[in-house]
Formats: structure tokens, C-alpha cells, sequence
């Protein structure tokens, strides 16, 4: 997949720092490119300070520590709710654009059939409500926005979860992994070669979907990984969500239908076995 690069100066990528946002910047190192030490999205003054007209700005931003925002749910709000407003009203102010990355956790996650962008939505997380709460921020500030759901993303690098399971590949001699959660994995490169042909199409809808295409359990994508690196798939062992008890409940179905991004004539995100094999060789142990 490739996309272009946006104009030196016409891109602004928030949470650079983040996994996405620094595939963002791979593929266009000529965006001005802020962490959160470089620059805190609730501050109204310091946003302002940056943005200009015709500026696009990519927000990568987020509170993404679902079990934590339990616990946590005014710093969640801060980031996932306060922060995209003081985006949406800056760009709407000077005349730029702003697009917002959002979550497959504003939905109830209880249904069986991938969820439309229109779908009625019921986050049963802090983390998803904090989320929602910034999605109808920006919709209100910035009516020429856009918000692009996405789900599942990893790099294999880091945190992430297929990272997680090279690593316990190494460490033990089988592991268990939820058979009971269904969702798009979606491999941060091939988002962010989205996210920069979304750069240059103000025209598309408000409220977009990018994943990679097709749906996975856990326990299958943590098959998948095991077989991409030659290691024995049967290693892998399923379970039912009980096993794992956490704070914040996870969706049991979370798939997200892709057919807005696709009709608008976006280049659709590849299956998502093909991408995770890319990850995985081009990974360095």
C-alpha cells in the first residue's frame, strides 16, 4: 500500500510519539510532529499557538490504558475528551481540518455483524465513554472533521500485543489466549498509509472506519503470529475471558465494517493475515 506524502508545513501530527504516530512519520517526515511533551492538547493557548490555516491536523493522541481509565477516569477525559475539543474548536477557528482517531470501544461490543459507522453506539468502558465523549467534541467544534475508528493496532514492536506474543514465544512453552473476543487486527503501517491518503481527501464522510480487512479472536491472532515465525501453533492454547478478570470488560464482538471508507473511494486496508505477515518479517529480534 502507499500513499502520498502530505506538503511540508500542511501536516500536524499529535501523539507523535505513539506507535501510530510514528508510522505517520515515517511516511512523512516533513510533518511537525508533537509528543506529549512537546505539546499538551487540553492547553487551549499552546494549540492554538500551532495550528494555522490549512493545516491538517492528525490527532494520534489518547488515553489508551483501558483497565487504568477505571480508576483514572478524569485523566482519561482529559486526554480522549478535552483534548480533541481544544483541537476541533482551533482548527475550526483558523480554518483547518482535523482528523481524529477513535476506537472500536464506542461500541457495546455484544452484536455479530460488523459495526456500520452509523451504528448506534454504547460504550461499556470508561475508556470507551471518555472516548465517545471526544468523538462528539469534535463533531460539535469542527463539523468539516473527520473521525476514522480503528481496532486492534499493533506494530509487534513494544507493548503491543503480537509484540507480546513474540515475547512469550521465547519465554514459556505454551500459553493461553482468549477465544471469546472477536475484533480487526490492524497493523499500524497500513493505518497510517490510510490516515495520509485521508490527508488529501476533505471530501470523504465524517465518520470513517480503517481496519484491516477480516476478523480474528485473540487466541487466532496469537496462532497466526506463532506460525508466522515457524514456531508450533498448538503451543497456543484457548480460554474463555474468565480466565484473565480485568478492570474494564472487553468487547466480545468489535468488528468494524470498513464499507464507508471503501465507497468513498479510500484504498481499502489489506486482509489481515497478509499484513501481519509484513510485520512479522520485517521485525529484528
Amino acid at each position: 500500500m502507499t500513499a502520498d506524502t502530505a506538503a511540508p508545513g500542511r501536516l500536524i501530527v499529535t501523539g507523535a510519539r505513539g506507535q501510530l504516530g510514528q508510522e505517520i512519520l515515517r511516511r512523512a517526515p516533513a510533518a511537525r510532529a508533537f509528543g506529549h511533551r512537546e505539546l499538551d492538547i487540553t492547553d487551549t493557548a499552546a494549540v492554538r499557538a500551532i495550528v494555522e490555516p490549512g493545516d491538517v491536523v492528525l490527532n494520534c493522541a489518547a488515553y489508551t490504558a483501558v483497565d487504568q481509565a477505571e480508576s483514572e477516569p478524569d485523566a482519561a477525559f482529559a486526554c480522549n475528551e478535552i483534548g480533541p475539543a481544544v483541537l476541533a474548536a482551533a482548527c475550526a477557528d483558523v480554518g483547518a481540518r482535523l482528523i481524529h482517531l477513535s476506537t472500536d470501544y464506542v461500541f457495546p461490543g455484544t452484536d455479530d455483524k460488523p459495526y456500520d459507522t452509523a451504528g448506534p453506539t454504547g460504550p461499556s468502558t470508561v475508556y470507551g465513554q471518555s472516548k465517545l465523549a471526544g468523538e462528539r467534541a469534535v463533531s460539535a467544534l469542527a463539523p468539516q472533521s473527520h473521525i476514522v475508528r480503528t481496532a486492534w493496532v499493533y506494530t509487534g514492536v513494544g507493548n503491543d500485543f503480537v509484540a507480546t506474543m513474540l515475547r512469550l514465544e521465547r519465554e514459556r512453552d505454551t500459553i493461553d489466549v482468549v477465544d471469546d473476543q472477536i475484533g480487526s487486527p490492524t497493523y499500524a503501517a497500513d493505518l497510517a498509509a490510510g490516515l495520509l491518503e485521508l490527508v488529501d481527501r476533505p471530501d470523504a464522510p465524517r465518520v470513517l472506519h480503517a481496519t484491516n480487512a477480516g476478523q480474528a479472536s485473540w487466541f487466532e491472532l496469537a496462532q497466526a503470529v506463532f506460525a508466522g515465525i515457524g514456531a508450533d501453533p498448538a503451543r497456543v492454547r484457548p480460554c474463555d475471558s474468565t480466565a484473565f478478570p480485568r478492570p474494564a470488560r472487553r468487547p466480545a464482538y468489535s468488528v468494524l465494517s470498513n464499507d464507508a471508507w471503501i465507497g468513498a473511494g479510500l484504498a481499502p486496508l489489506r486482509d489481515w493475515q497478509e499484513a501481519l505477515g509484513d510485520a512479522l518479517s520485517g521485525r529484528s529480534d
